[in-house]
């Protein structure tokens, strides 16, 4: 198909998945690579197009007609010879040149709207297929995104994704062109001279072991670009994160060479890959002027011979050259295809991952509690058989304030998220109000659970909003009232539009302080039976610690309140107190109680108070 279908480089076609693998982190996830089980990853996609079916259809009878048109082009071309101008006809070679002229604007104009539409009908499937992998990550559980970085998943919902886009909106019509393209020259080839044909046939396997032998070298390097890509955007991502740490221990030179050394491994890598890359064009186009010789040479002799005209020639070095470059971009097309099947094994694979533990079919309702909570020889662990949590028990009665405290990694933070049931237990029961927590409906649960974890999130977002997410019904007076029992009222409008202040991503523009007391001000407009305050007050200075308590202690009236502090000085009022130690509770009572036993907690608080009177 001259002029009509030429191929799309390899080097363009591999550069643009290089390049689709830009971002922080995420270029390490993406690899030029052949999923394990093809087959599969192609049935799994598949129906994500079926509901396409009639545009589908459209697109393969458009491609039928521009690669048939695309056909008739080089016939034309030679009954012009042979015809019009062997029998000096001004006229009808005019007929003719316009007539091909129509047949080409027809054909690109086919393949167009091809391309069009299934570009349109690739967007809509794989908008589905993102829909359901995000929507299949929020039903995870919080055990997956403790074992799977960030920049993982986000790779997979962008650069995997994109990889099928590329594959499926750019390649299938280039695909299913391709291959017609190539039965229909050899169709016409034979049908017109089988000798032309077969010596056209003695280039194929030549172009297939050097495609073969280039895309070996070009898919190694090109991997190992990406990686190298990879490290080198962790290091910037690094670097740009953490440049407070970088300036504040003048580490800048530090970051520069370690960045000049990726930053030379990627330069290395890419020559590499890229001179291989470039290589399958100049050899493609070797045996396409390959093509031309033997087909002048043997067409020239049976010329001779009147065996076959020179109309007939041009129009076989016109197919033979067409046919090179449904095969060079068949090549090509091949990597962008493993790469997509590859992209899309990882998409189901995450989309396969079991979601978090269901209610049970008869999950009973908790709508009220009285915040009776108990911990009956509770056993857990993260890794199956290396228990966190051994045989704990404890009780806290309603309205009364569990202090849990001990040394770092003792199990504290794991205690809660247990209650919250973010982890299953492996042994034991907790109970609220007489109920395990395992046969009542988690988002019952969760509703009567108010949170302040000692890593604040808030999002990009007005204050107001941020507040409001703890109740999304809750009016604006009812988010301003939270606010100032957080004692965030004050801060909130000196802010340039008050509540209406919109935050930067990660609420850069608060001091962390100030994003705790926003985490405070949501627990409470959540208004829950049981409050859960994991090291809230950590960031947060002595004057405003005490502001936060004051509000805190009325916020904790009637409500059973587990508080985890590493500053012992917070929970001095605390009903009890109970300090874990390597998952077990050592020691348990008041604070006074369990200074006069000097065990462990005396120790602890004896440590963060030496010098001062206790």
């Amino acid at each position: 198909m001259s002029g009509t279908s030429q191929s799309t480089p390899s080097v363009a076609d591999l550069k643009t998945r290089m390049l689709a693998a830009r971002g922080p982190g995420a270029a390490r996830f993406l690899r030029i690579e052949k999923a394990r089980d093809p087959h599969q990853a192609l049935a799994r996609l598949l129906p994500y197009l079926r509901p396409f079916r009639l545009a589908l259809g459209v697109v393969l009878a458009l491609v039928i007609a521009f690669t048939l048109l695309g056909l008739v082009g080089p016939y034309l071309m030679g009954q012009a010879i042979d015809v019009f101008i062997a029998g000096k006809d001004p006229a009808g070679l005019a007929r003719v040149a316009l007539f091909m002229l129509v047949l080409y604007v027809l054909t690109n104009l086919f393949q167009a709207v091809a391309n069009w539409v299934m570009a349109r009908l690739s967007q809509q499937a794989l908008k589905g297929l993102r829909r359901d992998l995000f929507a299949h990550l929020q039903s995870l559980s919080i055990g997956f995104f403790d074992t799977h970085p960030a920049g993982e998943l986000m790779s997979r919902l962008t650069n995997d994704i994109e990889a099928i886009n590329q594959a499926v909106s750019q390649n299938v019509t280039s695909l299913l062109a391709g291959v017609l393209s190539l039965a229909g020259i050899l169709v016409a080839m034979f049908a017109l001279n089988a000798w032309l044909a077969l010596a056209t046939l003695v280039v194929v396997p030549i172009m297939f072991w050097f495609t073969e032998f280039v895309a070996k070298y070009t898919r190694k390097g090109f991997r190992l670009l990406q990686e190298r890509l990879g490290a080198l955007n962790g290091v910037m991502e690094e670097a740009i994160s953490g440049q407070k740490v970088v300036k504040a221990f003048g580490r800048n030179d530090a970051v520069l060479e370690a960045f000049r050394e990726q930053n030379h491994a990627v330069f290395e890598a890419s020559i590499y890959a890229n001179t291989y890359a470039m290589m399958l064009m100049p050899l493609t186009n070797v045996l396409s002027n390959f093509f031309v010789i033997v087909l002048a040479g043997l067409g020239g002799w049976l010329a001779l011979h009147g065996l076959v005209s020179v109309g007939m020639i041009a129009t076989f070095i016109s197919y033979g050259q067409n046919f090179v470059g449904p095969l060079r971009q068949l090549a090509s097309i091949y990597n962008s295809i493993q790469a997509a099947l590859a992209g899309a094994e990882r998409v189901f694979e995450t989309i396969d991952t079991p979601p978090e533990v269901p209610d049970v079919p008869d999950a009973l309702p908790l709508e009220t509690t009285q915040g009776h909570v108990r911990f009956d020889e509770v056993t857990f662990g993260y890794t199956p058989g290396t228990p966190i949590i051994k045989r704990l028990s404890l009780e806290a009665q309603p309205g009364q304030t569990i202090a849990l405290v001990g040394p770092t990694g003792a199990g504290k933070t794991t205690i809660i998220n247990l209650l919250t049931r973010f982890y299953e237990i492996e042994g034991g029961r907790i109970t609220i109000d007489s109920h395990d927590i395992r046969r009542v409906r988690k988002a019952d649960l969760r509703r009567q659970l108010g949170l302040v974890l000692q890593d604040v999130f808030l999002f990009a977002d007005t204050v107001m909003e941020n507040v409001r997410y703890g109740r999304l019904d809750a009016t604006d007076a009812e988010v301003m009232r939270a606010a100032e029992l957080a004692d965030a009222d004050h801060f909130i409008r000196q802010l340039p539009q008050g509540y209406q202040t919109v935050l930067a991503e990660r609420a850069a523009n608060l001091s962390q302080g100030q994003r705790q007391l926003l985490a405070i001000a949501r627990a409470i407009l959540a208004d829950p039976a049981i409050l859960i305050l994991d090291e809230a007050t950590s960031s947060v200075d002595t004057r405003t610690e005490a502001r936060i308590q004051k509000a805190l202690l009325r916020l904790m009236q009637g409500r059973t309140s587990f508080v985890i502090a590493h500053r012992l000085s917070t929970i001095r009022d605390a009903d009890n107190v109970i300090v874990i130690d390597h998952g077990e509770i050592v020691e348990q009572g008041t604070h006074q109680q369990l200074l006069d036993r000097r065990g462990l907690y005396h120790h602890l608080y004896v440590s963060q108070f030496k010098g001062q009177a206790i």
